[in-house]
């Protein structure tokens, strides 16, 4: 999914839990010193790849909405002495983040499982400092998703029945990975893996 074997090793185990499909790290281009959001933290890889980028005078935040990964990721995190990252319980809908707080926002295959896409992308843009950045890795629809798919309460929660239609974003490439999700419905012609990057003005 775009890790290299090397930042793997370099987070605790426990941490992957497999569920990305890309490594918004990678592109969001993260500076020492910086403030990191991470939306829908899970087991914390993530937030701790961006933990080595930003270095011990920046700051990474992971937000999940279970109790049970929060207490996993803090629990990875003490294990990998991470002690510039944090894990909070909270919804990407409703951040529990101030205002203009953060330099950068990862998610990775998260905001495809959100009902409500524009609150997410509203709350990403209040706590973003002015001149902040999104990097984001994720599912996109490239063809209306048909129904018995759409309303498929497994292939909703495996990343697959919620994604938007943004098909100029779409990397081709991700298309086995995606067969592998639900074999003999052709998934792989609705959704593919798509890096979506902005920055929030500076005004």
């Amino acid at each position: 999914m775009g890790y290299t074997s090397e930042e793997l090793a370099s987070s605790p185990e426990g941490a992957d839990l497999g569920l990305g499909c890309g490594n918004p790290q990678a592109i969001a281009a993260l500076r020492p010193g910086e403030t990191v959001l991470d939306l829908g933290s899970g087991g914390g890889l993530d937030c701790f790849l961006a933990a080595n980028q930003v270095g011990a005078s920046g700051k990474v935040i992971g937000v999940d909405m279970t109790p049970q990964m929060v207490a996993r990721a803090r629990e990875n995190a003490l294990k990998g002495h991470f002690d510039n990252v944090e894990f909070r319980l909270g919804e990407i809908e409703h951040l529990p983040v101030a205002d203009q707080s953060v330099d950068v926002i990862l998610s990775n295959c998260v905001i495809n499982l959100s009902t409500e896409k524009p609150r997410v992308f509203q709350e990403a843009f209040r706590v973003l400092k002015p001149g902040g950045r999104l990097a984001i890795s994720d599912v996109v629809a490239t063809a209306e998703i048909p129904a018995e798919i759409r309303q498929d309460p497994e292939l909703f929660s495996a990343c697959a029945a919620g994604a938007a239609t943004v098909s100029e974003l779409a990397t081709h490439e991700s298309r086995d990975f995606i067969r592998e999700w639900a074999p003999g419905l052709r998934i792989e012609d609705y959704i593919a893996s798509a890096t979506i990057e902005a920055r929030k003005g500076a005004a």
